[in-house]
């Protein structure tokens, strides 16, 4: 077989290049909708604030309420928010109703992430924001930092968000493979949560039900708790926004937590879903790029999203840039103790009542693993060792060559030992995900234990 012949050529993030590989022209490349970006996107913002949805303008709503003090919740550095082009024309619409910088306090939503360095703040909100507002980090596991909310679950949250006379939420869009879609409720928890309700979130119980999937808000206990505490917080203003392939600004839903958030879910569920009839023989994907990519943790995101378009025989190939390695300290413990048996993981945290740090991610990448196994599960990174990447319920692609050129070598072998086999791209990673009715009616084996 000449492996030469008829070939497109495909782009796959990895850190903050990109691969270019070829594959068939009879693969298929499940991509989002083409979308126009926003021609002035500064404009847009300001517009979507003096006409929000489900809300008076931001302005109006200062006026009246008056605050001493305003919080602004960002998120961190693993997702790809244009934070800056947001903030600024908050700050703006403030200052215009009366508010001074010095009155404004934006949180960094790190959830149970580690905290911000000087180097990504800079790079999330630019030299200029610092300068004029207070900048914190939330720590969930900081009890001085925090304050209770409700006793029965107990739940605490970030003492400067909710200590605020306004509270200003904003955040990205896009599909997320527990809580149907980031942003919103998710703003609050996990972002500004304390660890225990983080960890109740993300619980066995909760990310064993099938409804706790990508595109999905109905019935999706992830959703329905990140929501209960967001409605005990009280959020005054929500500002979304969602971007296209290139990550430009594409859309902005601005005003009431809930109606602006269900708003954006609807359009970016239209844009980032793609409709399938069948399952594939190799699927080909990545971690998302940068920020996304650079922890195997995150990468997870990108081997669960395929999901519906695989069947048992599968092989998955995923790149992943991984340059801070595996993850926090109690995941690479996690997976340095079960990455080998991911079957006896699933038993030891369905019959526990302690939830371990980021036990969640390797829960989400088993229900992979029970549906294609390890060994077809194949992983490509240049910045973690071999011996590690075994341990990581992965099976890694070998060699000395460069990420390209392995990830191109596999795909030619794997087309020469298997001639006639079904192949799909995911040229977008995550931030693409499949939707079938037979994956939709399927419960992931995963679930029960």
């Amino acid at each position: 077989m000449n492996i030469t012949r008829d070939r497109s050529k495909v782009r796959l993030l990895y850190g903050r290049k990109d691969l270019c590989i070829s594959v068939p022209r009879t693969a298929t490349t499940l991509t989002s909708k083409s979308v126009s970006p926003l021609a002035n996107p500064n404009s847009a913002i300001r517009k979507a604030l003096n006409a929000p949805i489900g809300t008076a303008p931001l302005a109006e709503l200062v006026r009246r309420r008056r605050p001493k003090q305003v919080a602004i919740t960002i998120s961190d550095i693993t997702r790809p928010v244009p934070n800056e082009l947001i903030v600024k024309p908050l700050l703006d619409v403030l200052h215009a109703a009366g508010i001074r910088d010095e009155q404004v306090v934006i949180v960094i939503g790190t959830g149970m992430h580690r905290p911000s360095t000087s180097q990504e703040r800079t790079e999330m909100l630019g030299v200029d924001l610092l300068e004029r507002c207070e900048v914190i980090d939330h720590c969930g596991d900081d009890p001085g930092g925090l304050i209770q909310v409700s006793q029965d679950p107990p739940v605490s949250i970030n003492q400067r968000f909710a200590e605020a006379d306004f509270r200003i939420v904003t955040g990205l869009i896009e599909p997320h493979f527990m809580a149907g879609f980031s942003g919103g409720r998710k703003g609050v928890c996990p972002a500004l949560a304390d660890c225990t309700t983080v960890q109740r979130f993300h619980s066995f119980p909760v990310l064993a039900d099938p409804k706790s999937r990508t595109g999905l808000l109905d019935g999706n206990p992830c959703h329905t708790e990140s929501l209960r505490v967001a409605r005990l917080v009280g959020v005054d203003f929500l500002v979304n926004v969602a971007i296209d392939r290139d990550r430009e600004l594409a859309g902005i839903y601005c005003g009431d937590l809930e109606k602006a958030h269900l708003v954006g879910t609807e359009q970016v569920g239209r844009w980032n879903s793609v409709q399938i009839d069948r399952t594939y023989d190799l699927i080909i994907t990545h971690g998302g790029g940068y920020p996304l990519d650079q922890t195997f943790y995150q990468s997870v995101k990108g081997i669960v999203t395929p999901l519906p378009a695989m069947h048992d025989q599968t092989t998955v190939l995923i790149t992943s840039h991984c340059g801070e390695g595996i993850g926090s300290p109690p995941y690479t413990k996690t997976m340095m103790q079960w990455g080998q048996d991911w079957r006896g993981f699933i038993q030891a945290i369905s019959t526990s009542h302690h939830v371990v740090k980021d036990q969640w991610q390797y829960q989400m990448h088993a229900r992979v693993l029970s549906k294609i196994g390890v060994e077809q599960l194949r992983f490509i990174t240049d910045q973690i060792d071999t011996n590690t990447l075994k341990q990581l319920a992965v099976n890694p692609v070998l060699g000395e060559k460069p990420v390209e050129q392995r990830c191109q070598q596999f795909i030619d072998n794997f087309i020469a030992e298997h001639p006639s086999a079904s192949i799909a791209v995911f040229p977008e990673g995550p931030y693409t995900y499949p939707l079938s009715l037979g994956f939709l009616n399927s419960t992931p084996e995963s679930s029960a234990a």
